[in-house]
């Protein structure tokens, strides 16, 4: 294992927005949007760890380089079925925000876990997702839209002869 030299690469502008979701049954979602967890506000908690963790991902995950974060913007929204969580981060650096946006969607997720598993124990973690990235050598990438799902095809009516 090695962590990649990075001292030859421009620094340039660049962005990332990452995506999760913490599926959970409506009740529990009707808990957030009437901020009665007993823990306190489950949305701006979620914000709050999602800038911590975006800030401390190089002690979090081994190869990734520090860098200087120039801006973390983190939204906790409720959904029918859940809370989905986006993460926007931004750098003026040598290498990407990926992995700062990815561990921002991540500690936002948990923490809406932590602050509701006494109301749901069943939550699930999912589709942590990069949605976007821009900057750097390999410039502009965005998650292709999900290919949506053929029509079925008509039923034709078959007759008995006879």
């Amino acid at each position: 294992m090695k962590m990649i030299d990075v001292g030859d690469k421009e620094r340039t502008e660049r962005v990332a927005v990452a995506r999760g979701f913490v599926a959970m049954a409506p009740a529990t979602v009707g808990i957030v949007r009437r901020g009665e967890s007993e823990k306190g506000d489950v949305l701006a908690a979620a914000r709050l760890a999602g800038i911590l963790a975006a800030k401390k991902t190089p002690e979090l995950v081994p190869l990734c380089h520090p860098i200087a974060l120039t801006g973390v913007d983190v939204l906790a929204v409720p959904r029918p079925r859940g809370v989905e969580v986006t993460a926007t981060v931004r750098t003026t650096d040598r290498t990407g925000v990926e992995m700062e946006a990815l561990s921002a969607v991540s500690a936002a997720c948990l923490t809406v876990y932590d602050m509701l598993k006494r109301y749901e124990r069943g939550m699930r973690i999912e589709a942590l997702e990069l949605i976007e990235k821009k900057g750097g050598r390999s410039g502009h990438w965005r998650r292709p839209a999900p290919a949506r799902a053929p029509a079925a095809p008509a039923r034709s009516r078959r007759t008995r002869a006879g």
